[in-house]
């Protein structure tokens, strides 16, 4: 009996984090399109179809529930729900789910909540437009910070040196390459470093180059892509991140490093 009740609290310890994700989700995809549309996303600003402008309620805003009880439609006007509300909102679900279930109800799940949240809001408005925004870059750093405070000053010094690990990887690329990418992915790796601490934060930057990389010649192998056209590194940086928490302790382990705080 005792392993049976066991079980369905933490089955509903994990449904109720990727829940959350869901409507992290929504939140932020909202905020990012309205980023990019130059929009508040803030205060009263109520949620509408963007393409016959009725206001939404909140039988249209369940996460995932609402697009599939409409069938992915407008129930005011029948236009398509745009994909990337869907999506979003079933990536994060999955990535707090497996975050939960990797840390469990600790407290390094409270900064890996956080960091997957705000690389998902990066990865979106760098997909939309090309771009990441600096004020949320700022969020990013400084929160990261302030989830390390109570590791004490040798956590706090890590975040710091994952900060500048991240900003210098890539601030060396983008001079040796001469402009070939903006510097808006250094920013972001000074936030995701912040958060990773430096041995995880480079792990996050090989994993996103790794995957960067193939995703970037498969796309020119089939004639999708030149070689000069601009791919969004933002998102794959964010993938690299997800990937460091999840399995960044294994990868360190395996070369004789031990993780830092909080993650180890």
């Amino acid at each position: 009996m005792e392993c049976s009740a066991l079980g369905f609290v933490e089955g509903a310890f994990l449904l109720l984090c990727a829940a959350g994700g869901a409507c992290a989700a929504s939140f932020l995809e909202t905020a990012a399109h309205r980023s990019v549309q130059g929009r508040s996303w803030w205060g009263t600003s109520r949620s509408v179809c963007e393409s016959c402008g009725a206001v939404l309620g909140p039988r249209d805003l369940i996460p995932l529930l609402s697009a599939l009880a409409s069938r992915g439609r407008c129930r005011h006007c029948g236009a398509p729900i745009p994909l990337r509300h869907g999506i979003s909102e079933a990536v994060l679900a999955l990535v707090w789910g497996l975050l939960a279930w990797h840390f469990g109800p600790v407290y390094p799940l409270i900064p890996a909540l956080a960091l997957s949240a705000l690389a998902l809001f990066h990865a979106l408005t760098d997909l939309e437009c090309g771009y990441i925004y600096d004020l949320p870059v700022v969020v990013t750093l400084a929160l990261g910070l302030a989830l390390r405070l109570p590791g004490g000053v040798p956590a706090l010094l890590d975040g710091v040196a994952g900060a500048a690990a991240g900003w210098g990887v890539l601030a060396a690329v983008i001079l040796a390459s001469r402009g070939g990418m903006g510097w808006g992915d250094a920013l972001l790796m000074l936030g995701f470093g912040a958060f990773l601490g430096w041995k995880a934060a480079l792990l996050a930057l090989y994993g996103g180059f790794a995957v960067g990389g193939v995703w970037a010649v498969t796309l020119l192998l089939r004639g999708k892509a030149k070689r000069k056209d601009p791919i969004p590194l933002g998102p794959f940086l964010a993938l690299g991140a997800v990937g460091a928490l999840l399995l960044g302790n294994r990868v360190l382990d395996w070369f004789g490093f031990a993780p830092s705080w909080p993650w180890g």
